[in-house]
C-alpha cells in the first residue's frame, strides 16, 4: 500500500511564501514522477508543477517565475513564492509509483493541504 502524505499548507499574506512536502511510503519499488495540483472552490482540479525523477520539471503558466517543484529521495516539495489571492485552494500531491513487487505504475493522491492567500 503506497501513501502520500502532505503538509506545509496555510494561510499567509499576498506577497508571502508557502513551502509544501509530500512525502510518499509504503511498499515501492520505484518512482516515475511526482506533482502537485490544485483545486478552487467551484473549479476543476489543474496541475501547478510536476517533477520526473530524471530533474524534468513542468509548470503551469500561472505559477511560472514563482513555485519551484523539487525533489530528494521519497519527498516531492513545492516552493510557493510572491502568492496572490488566486493561489488560494487545496493543494494536492500525486504520485505515478511502481509499488514493490509490481511492474506498471499506478496513480496514487494525498488528502489535500489547503493554502489560503488573504489579507
Amino acid at each position: 500500500q503506497v501513501q502520500l502524505v502532505e503538509s506545509g499548507g496555510g494561510l499567509v499574506q499576498p506577497g508571502g511564501s508557502l513551502r509544501l512536502s509530500c512525502t510518499a511510503s509504503g511498499s515501492i519499488f520505484s518512482f516515475n514522477a511526482m506533482g502537485w495540483y490544485r483545486q478552487a472552490p467551484g473549479k476543476q482540479r489543474e496541475l501547478v508543477a510536476t517533477i520526473t525523477m530524471s530533474g524534468s520539471t513542468n509548470y503551469a503558466d500561472s505559477v511560472k517565475g514563482r513555485f519551484t517543484i523539487s525533489n530528494a529521495k521519497n519527498t516531492v516539495y513545492l516552493q510557493m513564492n510572491s502568492l496572490k489571492p488566486e493561489d488560494t485552494a487545496v493543494y494536492y500531491c500525486h504520485g505515478s509509483i511502481t509499488p514493490g513487487g509490481r511492474v506498471l505504475s499506478h496513480g496514487y493522491w494525498g488528502q489535500g493541504t489547503q493554502v489560503i492567500v488573504s489579507s
